[in-house]
């Protein structure tokens, strides 16, 4: 387990999220909102964890770059994250693609929305940037991995996950040495290199670097400079730095932070349907790999104000119950069941209905003998009553977005094509 501490390096860090990708695979989830805006764990968004594991390590100068529909995203921190105080030396800026190096060039990729804001970075004056990925779920002590880039003297360190080999070919892979110093970066390979002494795992990218600032700025505008780069970091600022440069792995269970309840490394892409609603689902378990509840590292979010939530009616065939569920504030569970089931705040289930294995977005409301299995509901959706999904997959396909191992996506314009 990593030890949990802050110190100096923290202070003198600032993290920047890059959180303007769509993250398509997520379907109809992302048509209005960008994938690190897309809610989870009930009350909290993925670009959460990012930015509380940037808080919890000591960072207190944060900057968010937005892009793909961000209006979603933008409310959500100016309402969740604006607790930041200038007289204390801290700051939290959004960074919209705002045009304001070309009147015609949007973040062209990665590395470009970090070069972009230049100035207001370094008005600020941090000795190390830690850029992440805002669009991932784990819990991580910056703090130890701006150690071990100050410590080796590296110009750049790189997050990394081990992951069995064969599966690391979706992933940006680093060949190392034995001291973890990488010696090539190829970005979805074939057949990935394995790490030294474990020829049956890689290492795969997290998204995750760290730099000193100075060195950072000097390259990235070198990197805008050249005509032929296509301005991202895993294309082209990190294969020169490992050519030309030194470049170490830091490895993800060094710094992982895991309560006493926590057996495994955590860390999930939800970018897939699939991948979304069984991340969810898994933290209906006991104990899941993942414990919101460690109050040592808390996830920090915008709370909304709700009443308490309600179970009403205690008739045979119309209790309103709820078995190894989670169940947010505002919401009413009126004479139904649910069933390793997440309810998101002011979610509402009428009499006679049943859910199980269902992630119920805010602000749903369900009818009336309704029966829904393996589904994930978008915000706001009202289920009409007698609608049942997970009994008949044909059925199922032809009215929602169906995935091949069975999970259904329901949205409001898709309830709506079926009553018109």
């Amino acid at each position: 387990m990593a030890q949990r501490r802050t110190g100096p390096l923290a202070r003198d860090a600032m993290a920047y999220v890059l959180a303007g990708g769509r993250g398509s695979r997520l379907m109809e989830l992302t048509d209005r909102r960008a994938k690190p805006a897309v809610p989870f764990g009930c009350k909290s968004r993925i670009i959460d964890f990012a930015l509380s594991n940037a808080l919890n390590s000591g960072i207190r100068r944060i900057g968010v770059a937005t892009q793909y529909k961000a209006h979603s995203l933008i409310r959500h921190m100016q309402r969740g994250w604006n607790f930041f105080r200038p007289e204390r030396n801290e700051s939290f800026d959004i960074l919209p693609a705002s045009q304001r190096v070309s009147e015609d060039q949007w973040y062209a990729g990665t590395a470009d929305a970090v070069y972009q804001n230049l100035d207001i970075i370094l008005s600020y004056g941090p000795q190390y940037m830690v850029i992440l990925a805002g669009d991932h779920i784990y819990k991580m002590d910056y703090e130890l991995m701006l150690q071990q880039h100050v410590n080796s003297g590296a110009d750049v360190t790189i997050g990394c996950l081990e992951v069995p080999r064969m599966e690391a070919t979706g992933f940006g892979v680093m060949a190392v040495d034995e001291q973890d110093r990488i010696t090539a970066f190829v970005e979805k390979p074939k057949d990935p290199p394995a790490i030294p002494g474990n020829p049956e795992m890689a290492l795969a990218s997290m998204g995750i670097y760290v730099f000193e600032t100075a060195k950072l700025a000097q390259w990235l505008r070198e990197d805008a400079a050249n005509p032929a780069s296509s301005r991202d970091f895993g294309k082209d600022i990190i294969p020169f730095l490992v050519a030309n440069g030194k470049a170490v792995a830091h490895r993800f269970t060094a710094s992982c932070v895991r309560s006493e309840y926590e057996t495994e490394s955590y860390w999930r892409d939800v970018g897939t349907v699939d991948a979304y609603w069984e991340a969810n689902i898994d933290l209906t378990e006991t104990l899941p790999a993942l414990d919101l509840y460690d109050t040592e590292w808390p996830i920090w979010t915008y709370s909304e104000v709700t009443p308490p939530a309600k179970f009403v009616h205690d008739l045979e065939g119309r209790r309103g119950s709820a078995v190894a569920s989670l169940v947010s504030g505002g919401c009413i569970v009126s004479g139904a069941s649910i069933k390793r089931t997440m309810l998101s705040p002011n979610v509402r289930v009428n009499s006679f209905s049943s859910l199980e294995e269902a992630v119920v977005l805010p602000s749903v409301h369900i009818e009336r003998n309704v029966s829904l299995k393996k589904v994930v509901i978008d915000t706001s959706v009202r289920i009409p009553e007698g609608l049942v999904v997970g009994e008949d997959p044909e059925l199922d396909a032809k009215r929602f977005r169906r995935t091949a191992s069975g999970i259904c996506l329901i949205t409001q314009p898709m309830i709506d094509r079926l009553t018109s």
